[in-house]
């Protein structure tokens, strides 16, 4: 039971048949399920039951109307360095643990939203997004995809100087800037993908590949990173 799921002026949507359709989730189940997409997280297995059950209607999705899939999650981590290939390249050792940061959750913006500029040196870096249905504390790694809702694409933006204005670098303010955390347009569940280890990911700037790599250069998996955080704190919904 395949779910893709989206945001659309702040509201749940289920997408659906061959074209990608959006079909409001509020409304199509009657309001068994709230529009509000944070909303649908906690109930995802019962929510992909029910989606199962719809799959023609609602309207083309235009992608410059979509908001980010979980548009206002209470927490987001980010992994620095957790590529083989970028930390050979930045000439540094392979990490011992997870070297985590987070990105303030007002910085998550639409897909397709503008970025404003406003540094001398602003880097992009494509990343994949894991999104947590019912998350928890302590969850074993052997487990860490039931707690999963599905996974998305996105884009970690930094500001160098501000990053890199003290000695340590201070990462968190740099990666937070208003819209520096674009994801989506689609969350899709883990069924819909053949190997999350094996996803390609792609950076593009006006049309010129500029990043790509494989999920299995890893360092540190997604399962790992799951429950290595839930040993620290509890991984919430969305």
């Amino acid at each position: 039971m395949t779910l893709r799921f989206a945001s659309k002026n702040g509201r749940a949507q289920l997408v659906v048949g061959p074209n990608n359709n959006l079909v409001d989730l509020a409304e199509v189940s009657g309001g068994k399920f709230d529009s509000d997409p944070i909303k649908a997280f906690p109930r995802w297995s019962e929510l992909r039951e029910f989606a199962a059950t719809v799959t023609e209607g609602g309207s083309p999705a235009n992608p410059d109307e979509l908001d980010a899939p979980s548009p206002w999650p209470l927490q987001v981590f980010a992994i620095g360095l957790n590529y083989r290939a970028h930390a050979e390249e930045s000439g540094m050792g392979l990490p011992a643990v997870p070297l985590t940061f987070t990105k303030f959750t007002s910085c998550i913006a639409a897909p397709n939203a503008d970025i404003p500029i406003d540094a001398p040196m602003v880097d992009w870096e494509v990343e994949l997004v894991v999104v947590m249905s019912s998350g928890g504390r302590n969850i074993a790694k052997a487990d860490a995809w039931k707690h999963i809702a599905g996974i998305s694409v996105g884009q970690d933006i930094s500001d160098r100087p501000a990053q890199f204005t003290s000695t340590p670098p201070q990462f968190n303010l740099g990666k937070s800037f208003d819209t520096y955390g674009p994801i989506g347009p689609v969350l899709v569940s883990l069924d819909e993908v053949d190997d999350a280890n094996q996803l390609m990911l792609i950076t593009e700037v006006n049309g010129e590949v500029r990043q790509k790599d494989s999920a299995k250069d890893l360092i540190f998996d997604i399962p790992f990173l799951v429950a290595y955080l839930s040993q620290i704190l509890t991984l919430h919904c969305g």
